[in-house]
């Protein structure tokens, strides 16, 4: 899986910290800072994937969790870790 290979990419790129002695704006201790936070994005998104495939083995995968109606495959193709439908979706939208 792609996403796991960068994961672990990310991983051993971040053994190494940085001097950070050395002041502010040194383009390794920039780069360590990045790279940390995309670990992070990435490690959240494969949770959410591993949910869904949970979800998928369970047998409630495609279905909203707010309102038990099923979820759209347009949704899905897009969105495939939802777990809403897209009327519920947009009523839990901040206006």
């Amino acid at each position: 899986m792609k996403l796991e290979q960068q994961i672990a990419g990310l991983k051993s790129s971040l053994d190494e910290t940085p001097d950070y002695t050395r002041g502010v704006g040194d383009p390794r201790i920039t780069r360590w800072e990045l790279d940390r936070a995309l670990l992070e994005q990435l490690e959240s998104r494969a949770e959410t994937l591993r949910q869904a495939l949970s979800r998928v083995d369970e047998g409630i995968y495609g279905t909203c969790e707010h309102c038990g109606k099923p979820i759209h495959p347009d949704r899905l193709a897009v969105l495939p870790d939802t777990r809403l439908c897209i009327e519920c979706a947009r009523k839990q939208e901040p206006r």
